[in-house]
C-alpha cells in the first residue's frame, strides 16, 4: 500500500465502490461542464486558470492522516467565491486529474473517489454556505472574509466525511469507522482553519482591488446592501 501519496491511494476502497464513485464523479463533472457554459466569459476564463494554479500549489502541502490517506488544503471555497460553483468544481477536478496522472498523487483507481469528495462534495457544501452567509453578512471585506473562513472550515470537513462514507461502503483495512471518522474530522477541522485564513485573505484582497472579479459578489443576492469598496 502506498502511504505517501496525496489524497486516497489505490486499494484503500475496494473496486466496486471505487467504480460507483467514478460514475458519480463523471456525471457530476458533466453537469458542471453544462452549467459552466453560461458562466464562462472573458472575465471568468482567465480567473479560472489562476484559481486552478493556486489550488494546485496549495494542495502540494499535505499531511498524513491515515495509512494511504493524506489531508491537505482543498481550495474549493476559494474557487466558489471567485469563479462560482460549476467552474470552481471543474478547477478542483482538473487539479486532481493532473496530480494523479503526472505526479502519482492519489491512486488512479481512486480518482472518482477523490473527485467526488473534493471537487463535488466539498465545493457543493462551500457553495451552499457561501450563498447563505452572503444573504446575512454585510457585503464588505469583513463579511466576505468571514464567509470565506466559515465556508472553508465546513467545506473541508464535509469533504473528509465523504471518505468516511466511502470507507464504510468498501474499506479494505481493519480500522474502525468510528476511529476513521474521529481522526478525519479532527485533522480536517485544523486544516480547514488554515485554509480559511488563506481563502479569507485572498478573497478580501481581490475584492478590495477588483470586486468585479469576485463571482460571489456579482451573483449572490444579499439581504443587506453594503458594497465592497474598491
Amino acid at each position: 500500500m502506498d502511504t505517501q501519496a496525496m489524497h486516497i491511494a489505490n486499494g484503500i476502497i475496494n473496486g466496486p465502490v471505487s467504480a460507483i464513485f467514478l460514475v458519480v464523479a463523471v456525471a457530476g463533472l458533466a453537469l458542471c461542464v453544462a452549467k459552466a457554459k453560461t458562466d464562462l466569459d472573458d472575465r471568468l476564463a482567465p480567473m479560472a486558470g489562476l484559481v486552478a494554479a493556486f489550488i494546485f500549489a496549495v494542495q502540494m502541502l499535505n499531511f498524513q492522516v491515515l495509512p494511504g490517506v493524506s489531508g491537505h488544503l482543498l481550495g474549493g471555497t476559494l474557487a466558489v467565491i471567485l469563479v462560482g460553483p460549476w467552474v470552481g468544481a471543474l478547477c478542483v477536478a482538473t487539479v486532481l486529474i493532473v496530480q494523479c496522472l503526472l505526479f502519482a498523487d492519489g491512486g488512479l483507481t481512486a480518482i472518482g473517489l477523490n473527485i467526488t469528495n473534493m471537487a463535488l462534495i466539498g465545493t457543493a457544501a462551500a457553495y451552499l454556505l457561501v450563498a447563505a452567509l452572503l444573504r446575512i453578512l454585510p457585503r464588505n471585506p469583513g463579511g466576505l472574509g468571514a464567509t470565506a473562513f466559515i465556508a472553508s472550515v465546513v467545506g473541508v470537513v464535509v469533504a473528509s466525511m465523504g471518505f468516511v462514507l466511502e470507507y464504510a461502503l468498501g474499506g479494505t483495512t481493519e480500522l474502525s469507522i468510528g476511529a476513521i471518522a474521529g481522526t478525519m474530522a479532527g485533522v480536517h477541522v485544523l486544516i480547514g482553519i488554515g485554509e480559511g485564513l488563506i481563502a479569507a485573505t485572498t478573497v478580501v484582497t481581490v475584492a478590495r482591488v477588483r470586486p468585479d472579479l469576485v463571482y460571489a459578489l456579482r451573483h449572490f443576492r444579499a439581504a443587506k446592501t453594503e458594497a465592497v469598496p474598491a
